[in-house]
């Protein structure tokens, strides 16, 4: 059975993303930064009959949470198949360029960004004694510098957040030099935007259903050998290949 680490998986996209890959029939180690909630969450995919899943606390912000989760999956098994670094926060307002606060920065960075380096770092290992490796980077469609320098995006008037899209283009560019590094690997490395989804991380302002949007995730986690790596997807933006400018 293959298995996979989801970060910030006890709601939203990320718990849902741990349902549809467990109706995959993968093993889920479902990342919480709370144990609690955690724990809540796996109660409620095992009522509905979800059972190869279990709670990892893990706050990526914190690198001894992180090595903790790395022995805790060590001790379970010698393989992981999929890390969805999925783990994300818009940080607090104004998030425009003269105001937003340094502070504000380091937070959102710290999990947006450093976040997914020291989870991918820690698992790193177990990820390369999988037979076909797969690491998502959960990103957004506001970090491509090619949408947000053109005027004709729908959202280049909407999408003007200096301290998240900053965040997820830094994530964007980790993601490109990642899968250039294991290029000559069976790791497929790539970044998805699930989309403008409603959830609380926007207030339940999004347009999308999490279904949807975890869908687009998992897509990306169960692609084959002749799959991609290296790439930025967006479906919602570009329905058609869904790939996406940089």
């Amino acid at each position: 059975m293959k298995s996979v680490l989801i970060t910030g998986a006890n709601k939203s996209i990320g718990f849902e993303s741990a349902r549809q890959l467990l109706q995959k029939g993968y093993y889920v180690y479902l990342g919480s930064r709370n144990l609690e909630n955690g724990l809540e969450a796996v109660d409620i995919l095992k009522a509905e009959g979800l059972t190869n899943v279990e709670v990892i606390q893990i706050d990526v912000t914190n690198q001894q949470s992180v090595d903790s989760a790395r022995v805790a999956i060590g001790k379970r098994t010698d393989v992981l198949d999929v890390l969805i670094n999925n783990a994300g926060v818009y940080g607090v307002n104004p998030q425009n360029a003269l105001n937003a606060t340094i502070d504000n920065f380091k937070n959102v960075y710290d999990t947006n960004v450093y976040g997914v380096v020291r989870t991918t770092q820690a698992f790193i290992d177990l990820l390369r004694h999988a037979h076909e490796p797969r690491i998502v980077n959960v990103s957004s469609s506001v970090g491509s510098l090619s949408l947000q320098s053109d005027t004709g995006w729908q959202f280049h008037d909407f999408a003007k957040f200096a301290v998240y899209a900053s965040s997820k283009s830094a994530l964007n560019m980790y993601t490109i030099t990642l899968a250039y590094e294991l290029r000559d690997t069976a790791f497929k490395v790539n970044a998805v935007d699930p989309g403008y989804t409603k959830t609380d991380f926007n207030f339940h302002q999004g347009t999308g259903t999490v279904e949807e949007a975890a869908s687009r995730v998992v897509k990306y986690a169960l692609i084959d050998h002749n799959g991609p790596t290296g790439k930025y997807f967006s479906e919602e933006t570009n329905p058609e290949t869904g790939e996406i400018p940089w």
